[in-house]
């Protein structure tokens, strides 16, 4: 206990030496009429009182993870308020900086939401990718294990999910988004590739179309059914066995064999 009392003094003191007077003057207001050592008097305030108002000035002050800070900060608005309720000013006061801080790192809040899609997307692939392998090498099983994984994300992933399908951000407009997006497209055409090759020769449709199918179908279920949010709509089953008796009425359309 002596030895973390000790610890943080030093931290103190230390912070006290380095820290520069025009955070001082910003954050405390002038100086001329206070009392000698006031001045440490207010770091010190700002180190340790724990308000929301100090909370921000401390976050504002270290800008090395500015545009970290903007992103947690919009996929909690986003989370709350749905993409279109993201400001930037918002953005900006979550983050504890002041609204001019985000044009350092996102030219317009477009560009911010678009870098949060592009996150939202390589989440999205690595885990599409991760269910095609993490089983049995069936390709049924597989495609099945990947509509979870679409369905799953969708509901533990709503502020991302929002960001990718809902803000209305161009994705052909950003070079980084668009590949994460075929990224994750790729991921489903593999799975869908696989089960095209256990087809009879006279019944297989070419890959982009069923993909697009098998797309489209775990996506409408994830956006009616298997929400995170009071739109969710309730069904007597779940999104997951929805998905797998659609597919496989898909399949069999195609003269799929009866597993």
């Amino acid at each position: 206990m002596i030895w973390e009392a000790k610890e943080n003094q030093a931290w103190a003191f230390a912070a006290i030496r380095f820290l520069r007077p025009i955070f001082l003057s910003a954050a405390c207001g002038s100086s001329r009429h206070t009392m000698p050592g006031g001045g440490n008097c207010c770091i010190l305030r700002l180190l340790f009182d724990s308000s929301p108002r100090t909370h921000a000035l401390r976050r504002g002050y270290h800008h090395g993870n500015l545009k970290e800070a903007l992103i947690e900060a919009a996929l909690s608005l986003i989370a709350e308020k749905g993409p279109g309720g993201l400001t930037f000013a918002d953005a900006a006061r979550a983050a504890g900086v002041s609204a001019a801080a985000p044009y350092r790192h996102f030219r317009d809040r477009e560009a911010l939401l678009a870098d949060v899609a592009q996150r939202g997307f390589q989440v999205f692939g690595e885990r599409l990718a991760k269910a095609a392998g993490d089983g049995p090498p069936e390709p049924l099983k597989a495609l099945n294990r990947v509509g979870k994984a679409y369905l799953g994300f969708a509901r533990e992933e709503p502020a991302y999910y929002a960001a990718m399908f809902e803000s209305g951000v161009p994705i052909g407009s950003n070079p980084e988004l668009r590949a994460a997006a075929e990224a994750a497209f790729g991921a489903v055409r593999s799975a869908v590739e696989a089960v095209i090759a256990t087809l009879p020769a006279t019944a297989r449709p070419p890959a982009l179309m069923m993909t697009l199918h098998i797309w489209s179908q775990a996506h409408g279920i994830a956006s009616l059914f298997g929400r995170a949010d009071g739109a969710r709509r309730p069904i007597p089953m779940s999104p997951e066995d929805l998905l797998e008796a659609a597919v496989l009425i898909y399949l069999r359309g195609l003269g799929a064999p009866k597993s």
